[in-house]
């Protein structure tokens, strides 16, 4: 007898689930379903499951197909089950391709081609529906994302727009996708909602036509180039019940969430000052420093550490200033913005061509917050004080690439569970454009040759 066995969460179970559990059983005489825990799912980084393990084992067990199902809570079972249960074949579908290449000296390893698109009629016979994501840009920020989004439940995604028809094709084979188009009409004929990830200065209008033709919109940091453009698409996108949210994964990640709740609750007395950095080294011919595509250290990069010190110290700065050393074609390589508060101060650095150490310190009148680099993933962070031995330490997760917990946000926020706590606001959002802007005016600017 041949043994197959094939694990999976099976939330919103659907017609991609099916195929697999069918494929996997014409590949030998019993099958036997791993349903993952909910712990579990938490554990590797799963987000927004929303059947319950007993609704996903009965999903499972009235297809007919499994001939035992049993339950995966902890890592490193599937070896232990392929050992136990004398398993021959391994099936998990073809976006893991490579991550159980651990498992072949024990039994074959089969990646099967995941199904391209969910059936519209099988998505409004769900009760939560599946949410049909498309995506707008193919470069490296949108290949990441792809990656992300099998962590998230409730979406599916299914195709990608880029005006050249070649690298929409060329993506949508790479990671198996239902369509690839040019036309943005098709395109958004075919999806609920629209990660965008093209170029800055084409975010407000692809964002626009996302709203006017009712999809919601995810679109990569910065928003837009200059407030009024964004208080504009955040209008429309109110005024249509759209939900439209700036991908600043650092807003949604767990451990920034916490530090913002720690950092705000009097700890370390009042806030006075922030500082905040974020570089990273670009050279050659790249977009982040081509002069026409709105590039340099500012546009790239100086979503985060503003986030920061919005969320920490509010919208209502009283000046705003900036240094920095520039390029031949007028590229800030190294900017540092100044905020000054009615009663705080602020400073976020960020740089393209110079390299610093990327923490944020948090600095109060009984002690102060530090968060080791890269502190946009807030993994840990130290509260310190004058006596050293009351130092708090605190540790969180933040999986892969990060770019799940704000999908994981988006697709909340679409089914209608509005999480708002310490996330990003519009008005936020606006705040952190409008001192991007200012510096794209040169308002308040010393520049000094690099």
């Amino acid at each position: 007898m041949k043994k197959v066995i094939t694990y999976g969460t099976f939330d919103l179970f659907h017609e991609g689930h099916l195929n697999l559990l069918k494929r996997a059983k014409q590949l030998g005489d019993y099958l036997i379903v791993g349903v993952t825990t909910e712990q579990y799912d938490e554990y590797r980084g799963k987000l927004n499951v929303v059947d319950s393990l007993m609704q996903r084992i009965e999903n499972v067990r009235k297809t007919g197909l499994a001939d035992e199902i049993i339950i995966e809570d902890h890592v490193g079972q599937k070896l232990e089950d392929i050992i136990k249960y004398g398993i021959d074949i391994f099936v998990v579908g073809s976006d893991w391709k490579g991550k159980f290449d651990y498992l072949k000296p024990y039994c074959e390893v089969i990646y099967l081609e995941r199904t391209r698109g969910i059936s519209s009629t099988i998505l409004r016979q769900k009760k939560c529906g599946i949410i049909r994501l498309g995506i707008i840009g193919t470069g490296r920020i949108a290949k990441r994302f792809v990656q992300e989004v099998k962590y998230v439940s409730g979406t599916n995604l299914e195709g990608v727009y880029n005006p050249n028809l070649d690298s929409a094709k060329k993506f949508a084979d790479e990671f198996e996708l239902k369509f690839y188009t040019d036309n943005l009409e098709y395109f958004f004929n075919n999806i609920d909602a629209v990660y965008i990830a093209s170029p800055h200065k084409t975010h407000y209008e692809y964002i626009k036509k996302a709203l006017v033709n009712n999809k919601h919109v995810l679109c990569e940091k910065p928003l837009v180039l200059n407030a009024i453009e964004a208080e504009d698409v955040y209008t429309l996108a109110k005024n249509n019940s759209l939900v439209l949210i700036e991908a600043i994964k650092t807003a949604y990640c767990p451990g920034f969430k916490k530090l913002l709740s720690i950092a705000k609750s009097g700890k370390i007395g009042k806030i006075k000052d922030v500082e905040a950095t974020f570089t990273k080294l670009v050279s050659g011919q790249t977009r982040e420093l081509d002069p026409n595509e709105n590039g340099g250290s500012v546009t790239e990069l100086a979503s985060y550490p503003l986030l920061a010190i919005i969320k920490l110290l509010g919208v209502n700065y009283k000046d705003v200033k900036f240094e920095s050393l520039i390029n031949k074609n007028n590229i800030d390589l190294y900017t540092k913005i100044h905020l000054k508060y009615e009663d705080a101060l602020a400073t976020a650095k960020v740089g393209l061509g110079v390299k610093s150490e990327g923490h944020l310190l948090i600095s109060g009148t009984n002690g102060y917050i530090y968060v080791e680099a890269p502190w946009w993933k807030t993994k840990n962070f130290e509260i310190r004080y004058e006596n050293q031995d009351d130092n708090e330490k605190f540790f969180y997760k933040f999986d892969g690439e990060g770019l799940r917990y704000e999908l994981s946000e988006f697709i909340s926020m679409i089914s209608g569970n509005k999480k708002l706590e310490y996330k990003l606001y519009d008005y936020e959002s606006i705040s952190i454009i409008k001192i991007i802007e200012m510096f794209l005016k040169k308002e308040n600017t010393i520049e000094i040759k690099y």
